[in-house]
């Protein structure tokens, strides 16, 4: 693309950095991270893969927005150097820097401060609706990180900017000329965890965030009339992944790629899929701190109706082990499943518990609502999820239900794997790959009620039977959903990134 000289801030001589020597650093850009800023998978699944990184020996910089919910868990901040002034459209913002006083050991996290944008109870909207500055807020973000890098960080780079929200900053760096002359030959990965979400903005935003009108059209920025953050990542990044093989194949389909199909058709081999692992340190049922009782594959049993006997008490239904309970946790929204589940026969039926946790769209919290008010001695909801009430869920429940409209990877159903819970789930994306149909847990294909209810029953015929219950639920506890393995694929990933800006510098 032709060079565009568009103006850059002026920058004096470093303040602080964070980095030395010649290896280069890997700098994620994302709009969660946990535990400070978390609304689904993305933040557990940027935290994991930064820190199993760090453990490889790399160096490891993660750049997120400065929330209100950051404070909250990390109330003590050092600033980082002096503020900078970041042009953004006709307008200059005043942008601080912050790190914890006594940061763990891991990955170097700094927080990018904007206070007018970032400063709110939620992270994109409240009370079910985006914040109308969304363009402009996370643009900010993406262009300020592109400033604060060569001020922090010594040595060569390689960006990794995570879904919508910090896409922008690839195209910042391919067409504001001194960023172009600056990041010549730096490398760009692009995570795509969830494509079902893209940040689409009207035109009258192309000023607003600093989009050069040249990238307003079909092959870039442009997508029906509007301007599409993701889609313009897509189309400037080295490499592209996205979070399961399986999911990867789907986002070519004109079923499956949310309309941007033909660019990731177009994207060839430079887009790929890699399944996010969990940190099995934390998610062991053996160790766990946060369960009633510890318990592992060799004689699961006993402990874990202890486990189940708590998680009964929890919810308010009564405490009876042969009966079967199913769990399940996680934003209650449409992708999730909801509309079969509540339409479930069996759900409204069936002599077994289930329990919900998490927030979600009022509409299914009501409709969860009045199911537990219809059926209180079978149905349990919680909205106000705890990492607390996650893993006892995980260690209670017999099976988890993931009847996903589409799932890119999923992490619960890795999850409730290791601590026994054989899930039940579509044959799609990362579900696809990592159940093991009446091995791990059972799949189903058509997004139905009947075939939900033909999957649970195929799992209560097992759950009936010990003799075939127990070999499945020990197989499915033993399963390796480690880091180890996926952070190798980054790795080859960032060497095709590499070789492909060493090409282009």
């Amino acid at each position: 693309m032709t060079s565009l000289a568009l103006p850059t801030p002026s920058f004096g001589s470093p303040v602080v950095s964070l980095t030395s020597g010649d290896t280069p650093t890997i700098v994620h850009l994302t709009s969660e991270y946990s535990p400070f800023a978390r609304s689904g998978g993305l933040a557990e699944a940027v935290m994991g893969l930064a820190n199993f990184q760090v453990l490889g020996g790399a160096t490891v910089v993660v750049f997120v927005p400065l929330y209100r919910s950051v404070r909250e868990v990390a109330p003590d901040l050092a600033p980082l150097g002096r503020p900078i002034r970041v042009d953004l459209g006709f307008r200059s913002e005043e942008v601080r820097f912050f790190r914890e006083v006594h940061p763990p050991a891991g990955p170097k996290v700094v927080f990018v401060d904007m206070p007018e944008y970032f400063n709110r109870a939620g992270l994109y909207g409240e009370g079910g609706r985006d914040y109308p500055d969304n363009a402009r807020r996370f643009a900010l973000y993406s262009r300020a990180v592109l400033d604060a890098i060569p001020r922090l960080i010594a040595g060569p780079v390689l960006v990794h900017a995570h879904d919508w929200h910090t896409s922008l900053a690839l195209m910042y760096m391919r067409t504001y000329d001194g960023l172009r002359e600056r990041y010549a030959t730096t490398p760009t990965v692009l995570s795509v965890h969830n494509a079902g979400y893209q940040g689409h903005f009207p035109p009258s935003m192309l000023n607003e965030c600093g989009i050069p009108p040249e990238v307003y059209n079909f092959r870039h920025l442009e997508w029906y009339d509007k301007i599409n953050f993701l889609k313009g990542g897509l189309t400037f990044a080295d490499m592209v992944v996205t979070v399961s093989p399986t999911h990867a194949a789907e986002l070519r389909t004109p079923g499956g790629g949310f309309g941007l199909q033909e660019v990731f058709q177009w994207l060839g081999d430079r887009f790929t899929g890699i399944i996010n692992g969990i940190d099995q340190t934390i998610w062991d049922p053996a160790t766990d701190d946060q369960i009633t009782a510890n318990y592992d594959a060799g004689n699961p049993s006993n402990d874990k109706a202890k486990c189940k006997a708590a998680l009964q008490r929890s919810f308010g239904l009564p405490q009876r082990r042969r009966t079967p309970l199913f769990g399940m946790t996680g934003r209650m929204v449409m992708q999730k499943g909801l509309d079969i589940i509540l339409q479930s026969h069996l759900v409204w039926h069936l002599d077994a518990q289930f329990v919900f946790l998490g927030a979600g769209e009022p509409r299914y919290e009501r409709a969860l609502t009045q199911l537990a008010a219809a059926r209180p001695r079978h149905i349990g909801v919680q909205f106000d999820f705890t990492d607390r009430l996650e893993h006892r869920l995980m260690a209670g429940a017999d099976m988890f239900l993931m009847p996903s409209q589409y799932e890119p990877c999923g992490l619960t159903q890795m999850r409730a794997q290791r601590y026994g819970a054989l899930p039940i789930g579509r044959r799609v994306g990362g579900i696809a790959d990592t159940v093991d149909d009446d091995v791990t847990g059972f799949l189903f294909d058509e997004y139905t009620p009947n075939a939900l209810d033909s999957a649970m029953s195929r799992a209560l015929a097992r759950f009936a039977d010990r003799d075939a219950w127990e070999p499945r639920m020990r197989t499915a506890m033993g399963r390796d959903f480690g880091w180890e393995r996926a952070a190798e694929r980054y790795g080859e990933v960032y060497r095709r990134a590499r070789a492909i800006a060493q090409q282009r510098g």
